[in-house]
């Protein structure tokens, strides 16, 4: 019996638009995973595969330009600088929302928790609030209870969550980290001004990421680690997302033999 593949998809904001051309890359060469789970973007871009709406999706993100994405934030002095709904209902539109544990592919998103920053799995439930969770990012979206918790972004406990994929039933992981090398790519401050609350939280968040994303795939390393190239993508830059896309795709051809070998022993497990 072959294993179980299972993909996990790392937190990034627009980066995270990588996923898409993953995704697709990976359907040409017949890779249809057993499980799935993701952190922050890739949460959100998981769960639209797993639902079967990853087309539309696709092209809802394809098409937005950037006047569409500064009118859906919603600004809010309580909680966060956005409350993030307009563009949550927006990405509600586009994927529809159902208890997780009726999904066709088992699925699962992490959120980390505001009291005392563990991780918190999120296997039940509504799919769109375990997601609205996971995307939680503090200082711009509004945190999130679930379940007596207040949550945010999964990123900051675990930015790739191979481990959850791993407890989910995957034998055989690929993960894809959209922030490997960030730190080095990052564009210089205005020298004439102070830097933007914008720009001190993307700024905190990557740093916290990378920072964090090192140890956790030393300690549950996936078989395969699939990591786009996406230069100078910023935190909201949501409408690049062609090019996110274009960087998704080309990172799977650049790992082409590791998959290779990956989908051989997972079809041949005896041999492992």
């Amino acid at each position: 019996m072959p294993l179980k593949i299972g993909l996990t998809l790392g937190g990034g904001s627009a980066r995270g638009w990588s996923h898409v051309g993953v995704l697709r890359a990976l359907e040409k060469r017949g890779v249809r995973p057993d499980v799935v789970c993701g952190t922050s973007a890739g949460a959100l871009v998981g769960a639209a595969y797993v639902l079967g709406q990853l087309d539309d999706f696709e092209h809802w993100l394809g098409s937005l330009e950037k006047r569409d994405v500064l009118s859906y934030f919603d600004f809010s002095l309580a909680g966060g600088v956005l409350k993030g709904q307009r563009i949550f209902d927006l990405f509600s539109l586009h994927v529809e929302d159902r208890p997780i544990e009726s999904l066709p592919i088992p699925f699962g998103a992490v959120a980390t928790d505001l009291e005392n920053g563990t991780e918190v799995w999120l296997r039940r439930g509504s799919l769109r609030t375990a997601v609205r969770a996971s995307i939680s990012v503090p200082a711009l979206f509004t945190p999130v209870q679930v379940e007596g918790r207040w949550c945010i972004d999964g990123s900051l406990s675990n930015p790739v969550p191979v481990s959850l994929c791993r407890a989910l039933g995957a034998e055989i992981v690929i993960a894809v980290d959209v922030n490997g090398g960030l730190l080095g790519q990052q564009r210089s401050f205005d020298q004439e001004g102070e830097p933007t609350l914008l720009e001190v939280a993307e700024r905190t968040l990557h740093m916290a990421q990378a920072r964090l994303t090192r140890p956790r795939l030393a300690t549950d390393p996936p078989d395969l680690l699939i990591t786009p190239e996406m230069g100078s993508i910023g935190f909201i830059e949501f409408h690049r997302a062609k090019e996110s896309f274009e960087a998704g795709r080309r990172s799977v051809e650049a790992v082409s033999d590791e998959l290779a070998r990956c989908l051989k022993i997972a079809d041949t497990p005896e041999g492992r």
